[in-house]
């Protein structure tokens, strides 16, 4: 039961992070990531983390998730963005 909640919690920061990439200002899509290695290196501090590859290993695997929802969440609102221009331009061509 413990590893069902890790998987809703890691899916709902995997949501969140992907809801925060698609906003207009690209800075919130950075707040997670960030949150991320703060949360890491106070874990690795506090000895919860005990070996360095270990730390290491998590830190950037973490990292390439955020990173992956952060740039889908992007290219989301980039195509947003174009749909509603040719929207625009086809109206005004008539």
């Amino acid at each position: 039961m413990d590893d069902l909640y890790r998987v809703l919690v890691i899916a709902g920061i995997l949501a969140v992070q992907y809801f925060l990439s698609t906003r207009n200002n690209v800075y919130w899509g950075a707040v997670i990531p960030v949150a991320y290695i703060v949360f890491s290196i106070w874990m690795f501090a506090t000895n919860r983390i005990n070996s360095t590859l270990g730390f290491i290993l998590y830190l950037l695997l973490g990292l390439l998730f955020l990173i992956v929802e952060w740039s889908a969440g992007r290219k989301s609102l980039n195509q947003k963005r174009k749909k509603e221009l040719d929207k625009i331009k086809t109206h005004d061509l008539k």
